[in-house]
């Protein structure tokens, strides 16, 4: 991602600013182009302490790169980030890439299945190291004083918001999963009531839909919280979202991956179990609730070794 930035067009200026400049505006420069995601996600107070400047310094460097302040910057970064991107959102171009690296005479070698396979490892690896505990227990607190937490996802989000919505459904006083059947009208219809008693949890990943940031938008001007699981802070869904939680979804072939963001849901579930009162009496609830319906023959059952007499009798 890194790279891909400092091949825009800002990170070209970047370049420029840290190969020309010494002092405050390199450090700023080096800063931005070794860490663009993390400061589209940071105010100007928190880059000043990162970088060892000041926000004066911040406002004077943002002028130096032609935009109107700190803000402008950022955005500016967000954007480049998001069209350096853009080459990986688009699985078509990616499935042609991989098919002109493919050997016809060697079907089986094409080296980006052993590259899909890694890419996954890599982005679990990088998504569990960037979780923060902290941060999902306040967001488990969120969770449990909502009144109603919504779960939305379009596309394969869908499934995900699907998953997250089931794992809540015990712990919470009401789980609405708003894209279930319908499409956008009655996802819309489903979050007319949304309020500032109430906690929306919207998913996104590359290619991003455009329903998913209307609604989180709709959302949070109803006073709601919302919490995004996306891929990066440069996803269009931030501005959108209280609380950003990242799962890593680079994929060489599909538009993003799904493991690292179950990775995300299911430690955000079990901090959400850990974390509130009673939660050991629900589990046994949903249990017995459950248990009717769970496969439990056994071998030793009398079915079972009536089966087994016929076998034997058969083959002798």
């Amino acid at each position: 991602m890194e790279t891909r930035f400092a091949e825009s067009a800002l990170g070209l200026a970047l370049r420029q600013v840290l190969g020309e400049s010494k002092g405050s505006n390199a450090t700023i420069a080096d800063f931005l182009l070794r860490h663009p995601v993390r400061a589209t996600a940071w105010g100007i107070e928190e880059l000043a302490t990162q970088t060892g400047t000041s926000t004066a310094t911040l406002s004077r460097f943002a002028r130096t790169l032609g935009f109107g302040g700190y803000a402008a910057l950022r955005s500016g970064i967000a954007e480049a980030l998001q069209a350096a991107l853009q080459p990986v959102f688009h699985p078509v171009e990616k499935l042609r890439d991989a098919l002109t690296r493919a050997d016809p005479a060697i079907p089986d070698a094409n080296p980006v299945i052993a590259e899909s396979l890694q890419a996954t490892l890599e982005n679990l690896g990088s998504t569990v190291s960037g979780l923060d505990a902290t941060q999902l227990v306040a967001v488990a607190a969120r969770i449990l004083d909502a009144q109603t937490v919504y779960t939305m996802g379009f596309g394969l989000s869908a499934h995900l918001a699907a998953m997250l919505s089931l794992h809540l459904q015990p712990f919470c006083r009401q789980v609405i999963n708003v894209v279930d059947f319908g499409g956008t009208e009655v996802a819309a219809g489903r979050l007319m009531n949304i309020g500032d008693a109430d906690l929306l949890i919207a998913i996104s990943f590359p290619r991003y839909a455009s329903d998913a940031l209307t609604l989180a938008r709709y959302a949070r001007d109803r006073g709601a919280q919302v919490i995004a699981l996306t891929d990066s802070m440069a996803s269009p869904l931030v501005p959108c979202a209280h609380t950003t939680l990242l799962a890593s979804a680079s994929h060489p072939v599909m538009s993003s991956s799904n493991a690292a963001a179950m990775v995300v849901i299911e430690a955000l579930v079990t901090v959400l179990m850990l974390s509130g009162q009673g939660h050991v009496r629900q589990a046994e609830k949903l249990t017995e609730a459950i248990s009717a319906y769970l496969y439990n023959e056994k071998p030793t059952d009398d079915a079972m070794r009536r089966r087994l007499r016929r076998r034997s009798s058969a083959g002798g």
